[in-house]
């Protein structure tokens, strides 16, 4: 499949940066400026969250931006208008993230017929199963040029791993911790020998380390055992409350950077 999260990683392979933030937040209107600035600050994929009332994975930062983005008015619908035409203004690869539900409410096909035609190169639903995605959905995902991304955690044995790696075109979601996101009492440096068996793991699909990535070391730590690494809660913190978006997030990147 060739989209431009494929492309990406055929031309980067190494310090990845990907970074998540929710449609809508901080105000309803922000989304598409936010992703502008993230290209021009130096992020290489964004992961837009489409927010939804009952988020399993998502810790409190990003529930949050959630619950404020859906007073906003925030509703796939209208993260699909806002999306039009962002291809005049955004080249690098976009995500979206999010959960089943509001996706098969809105009609699984319709869904990735709008996104593909947005320009939209991959989707993130963590708790579509496997099982149902390779029956249900895969062969409409490569129609679409869509990469699905899986995620795996420390508990995903071996087994699972080959078996996401073979069903997975554009990079895995390597979960960090078995917490939520933005979880600040675990720490990615205690993983070392998860990392490592997934690193050794023989993998045809890149893999992004996400959960608790914050700052520069934290990325740079993830960095040493996958392609790159996914921010998330620390952007949305950076960006809460902020008038002077552009300038934050020039900011932002270039600490990550280093």
């Amino acid at each position: 499949m060739n989209n431009r999260l494929t492309e990406l990683f055929k031309k980067k392979d190494q310090e990845v940066l990907n970074i998540y933030f929710t449609a809508g937040f901080p105000k309803l209107e922000d989304t598409v400026r936010i992703a502008e600035a993230l290209e021009k600050a130096g992020a290489d994929i964004l992961e837009i969250g489409m927010p939804y009332s009952d988020p399993l994975a998502d810790g409190p930062t990003i529930q949050q931006s959630g619950q404020v983005a859906l007073n906003n008015g925030m509703s796939i619908r209208k993260l699909f208008e806002q999306l039009e035409g962002v291809r005049e203004k955004v080249s690098i690869p976009i995500c979206l993230m999010g959960y089943i539900n509001p996706v098969l409410q809105y009609g699984m096909d319709n869904f990735l017929k709008k996104a593909s035609e947005l320009g939209v190169d991959g989707l993130i639903l963590p708790d579509l199963p496997m099982d149902e995605y390779e029956e249900l959905y895969k062969q409409k995902f490569e129609e679409y040029s869509l990469s699905n991304v899986f995620l795996v955690t420390p508990q995903t044995s071996n087994e699972r791993l080959k078996r996401i790696d073979a069903l997975s075109d554009g990079f895995i979601y390597v979960v960090s911790t078995n917490s939520t996101t933005g979880n600040e009492t675990k720490s990615t440096e205690d993983n070392t020998a998860y990392f490592e068996r997934i690193k050794s793991a023989g993998l045809k699909n890149p893999t992004l380390i996400g959960f608790n990535i914050k700052d520069n070391s934290t990325f740079l730590n993830a960095s040493k055992f996958a392609n790159g690494a996914i921010i998330g809660s620390a952007f949305i913190k950076a960006i809460e409350g902020q008038e002077n978006l552009e300038e934050v997030i020039d900011g932002f990147v270039k600490k990550v950077r280093g």
